[in-house]
């Protein structure tokens, strides 16, 4: 086994200016302002950013967590950068990172030392760029990451009530680099190293500015697609809902068109977005020179987000589920990337070097962990095509869904010696298991995929996502019907049985999503009470900026089909649907039948309680 290299404080990208001396710079091209502890590691994109651009050959130094109060010294102490300053505000938006659905504070921020909630203000990129505009008005601000990602047009903000402009009005920055910003963040830093003033920047794919009329690049043509403007939109929600479906179906495909909103007296011009970035490509980016490390400014603390992932590997990008609550098609998008198989076994063998590595990969998956080497086989359809999912209403006939790839890949990192187990932590798409393809081959693969995930990358608990058990409701979240699951289930226990396993099934269920009345979350509390469930992972829908499911929440219109949906919204609505989850706790049990007997349903309530419930033994979280 190679030796362990000792890892060097230059062996991270600067964040002081001690740090930027060691390195003999005087001077620096590029400082990114994180709102994350500065983990080197590509999982974190402040890091990935910062690798990127280093590799161009920019001086790059990440500011994280600076401290914006009093007298904004963590803002000045590296000075004026020659090209510009970069946000990236967080591998999480900063709200959701806070605040619960209910608006109460998380336990802990994850991705701060030791879980800290005084590390970042909220909106971190309203506050971060404000800031560096007072002190450096005449230097170019450009905005990254999910928070503004998802705040490139008008959307709802949950946590104000209220809709908000594009994130440029608010904060006043110059540029927003949107989904994921490899290419076009090298491209700004060439442009303005031309000497090309950032006013002037309006042609970079992936990027968002604001301009008058008169200097909106090449005019506004038959070609762009011109959406209702902000100010409309506070008038008419039904506006903002027609908004969302341009918004989403040009965030799909392979040839988006131009997006262009008013806002005041000016446009936002949201250009389209890089093609997908090729394997060859990404994989560049995960052989950048990663410590995989948080920086040694926080040894002896705990960052828990790092904590989960460290002895992780992500294999592609990308991700075609579609689900109309996740935001993950509007940034990264529905085209899947992988990586090579050689470049994931080259960073697997890094993780076997880092000290704490026992043997036991937590996770070898992505956005899905049963998504690698799937994609369209005719790729001139899928130019074409502007469907948000390739797996919903019903699987598309041209989606190659051969899990052999995976499978290969999966056999070749368990033959590395020093690895004992690799576990799949990704959520993972049963559909696609499921699946009954005209081609037998995939079909093959596909029950070997189950067999092998099963009994050889289960920690005793396999977490999958059914949501809902109600077909009306499962239709708009965009999720496969119910039926699905529970043939998935007994396949799970069927396989658990013939390999005298003691494995669970951990399910993940929304309440109050779109669409959802109590009734249904009667039905659901029978339909799991019936599979020998006791639900414990279970949230109540949080409104996210820039998902069809925030966007149906607040306007009451869905943007497909403009017809009416209700949504639960009081806190009384929220609390009738959530408590149906906990039918199996006595202290439920009197509300549950108040609210059935209220409903018209009490037929529910002898298949609730028709008999002392037992012991249940799947899904108890311990």
């Amino acid at each position: 086994m190679e030796e362990k290299k000792k890892i060097q404080l230059t062996d991270f990208l600067p964040t002081t200016k001690k740090e930027c001396e060691l390195r003999g710079w005087d001077e620096l091209d590029i400082i990114l302002f994180s709102g994350d502890a500065y983990v080197d590691h590509p999982s974190f994109g402040a890091a990935v950013v910062g690798r990127t651009l280093e590799a161009a050959g920019y001086r790059v130094a990440i500011v994280p967590q600076p401290d914006w109060h009093g007298d904004f010294r963590d803002f000045k102490k590296l000075g004026r950068p020659r090209l510009y300053f970069g946000i990236a505000p967080g591998c999480m938006d900063s709200m959701v990172n806070k605040y619960t659905a209910n608006r109460r504070l998380r336990s802990e921020d994850a991705y701060s030392p030791d879980g800290r909630h005084d590390c970042r203000p909220e909106y971190p990129t309203i506050v971060y760029t404000q800031i560096l505009k007072k002190l450096y008005p005449d230097v170019p601000v450009v905005l990254g990451g999910i928070e503004a990602s998802m705040r490139r047009v008008t959307h709802y903000d949950y946590w104000q009530d209220r809709l908000r402009p594009c994130i440029l009005c608010d904060s006043g920055a110059d540029l927003i680099v949107y989904g994921m910003g490899e290419k076009p963040i090298i491209r700004i830093a060439e442009e303005l190293e031309r000497g090309i003033p950032v006013a002037d920047i309006h042609d970079i794919p992936q990027t968002v500015y604001l301009a008058r009329k008169s200097r909106v690049e090449g005019s506004i043509s038959n070609e762009d697609i011109v959406l209702h403007s902000h100010e409309e939109c506070l008038r008419n929600k039904r506006a903002q809902a027609e908004n969302f479906r341009h918004v989403e179906e040009e965030s799909n495909k392979m040839h988006a068109q131009r997006i262009l909103q008013a806002v005041g007296d000016r446009y936002v011009v949201v250009n389209p977005p890089y093609p997908p970035m090729t394997t060859e490509e990404l994989d560049a980016s995960f052989d950048l020179p990663y410590t995989r490390l948080p920086h040694p400014k926080y040894k002896n603390k705990r960052i828990p987000a790092y904590e989960m992932i460290k002895f992780s590997v992500n294999i592609h990008r990308g991700c075609f589920g579609g689900c109309a609550f996740c935001t993950i098609s509007a940034h990264q998008g529905k085209f899947i990337t992988c990586r090579s198989k050689e470049n994931i076994l080259r960073e697997v063998r890094k993780v076997i070097q880092m000290e704490g590595f026992k043997g036991y990969l937590s996770d070898l998956g992505g956005p899905s962990a049963n998504m690698y080497g799937m994609g369209g086989r005719n790729k001139k359809a899928c130019e074409k095509c502007k469907r948000p999912s390739c797996i919903h209403p019903q699987i598309c006939p041209n989606l190659n869904t051969d899990h052999s790839k995976l499978l290969d890949l999966y056999h070749a990192v368990d033959a590395l010696p020093g690895i004992k187990k690799s576990f799949i932590g990704s959520g993972v798409r049963y559909d696609l298991l499921l699946h009954r393809s005209q081609d037998e081959k995939s079909n093959v693969a596909a029950r070997e995929y189950m067999r092998e995930l099963i009994c050889r990358h289960v920690s005793g608990r396999l977490k999958v996502a059914p949501e809902h058990t109600n077909e009306r409701v499962l239709n708009f979240m965009r999720k496969p019907s119910f039926r699905l699951f529970e043939e998935f289930k007994r396949a799970f226990d069927r396989i658990n049985r013939e390999e005298q396993l003691h494995q669970q099934i951990i399910p993940y269920f929304i309440s109050s999503h779109p669409a959802c009345r109590e009734e249904d979350m009667a039905e659901l509390a029978v339909a799991t009470k019936q599979l020998d469930f006791q639900l414990e992972q279970v949230q109540d829908f949080t409104p996210t900026p820039m998902t069809i499911s925030t966007e149906t929440w607040y306007t009451g219109y869905d943007p497909y089909t403009l017809e009416p949906i209700f949504s639960a919204k009081t806190p009384r609505e929220k609390l009738a649907q959530r408590m149906f989850f906990f039918w199996y706790k006595p202290e439920e049990r009197r509300n549950i039948e108040h609210e059935l007997r209220r409903i018209g349903r009490t037929d529910l309530i002898s298949k609730l309680y028709g008999f002392a419930p037992g012991k249940h033994k799947g899904g108890k979280k311990k």
